[in-house]
């Protein structure tokens, strides 16, 4: 996995925790699920990554 690709999906995920703690904290259930969708997506760019590594060797 690429550095840069790796810390994108790091980001990805941290953004979506915090939003989604953000939500639980107000209330707003609008911005949980916005939390968990951005994790979700740093999820999949995450293993995106890992399966191009393990083709590339």
């Amino acid at each position: 996995m690429s550095d840069e690709q790796k810390t994108e999906a790091k980001a990805e995920q941290a953004k979506g925790k915090v939003k989604e703690t953000a939500g639980r904290l107000t209330g707003n259930e609008g911005m949980t699920a916005e939390g968990r969708a951005d994790q979700a997506k740093g999820d999949a760019r995450e293993a995106k990554e890992k399966v191009k590594d393990i083709f590339k060797h």
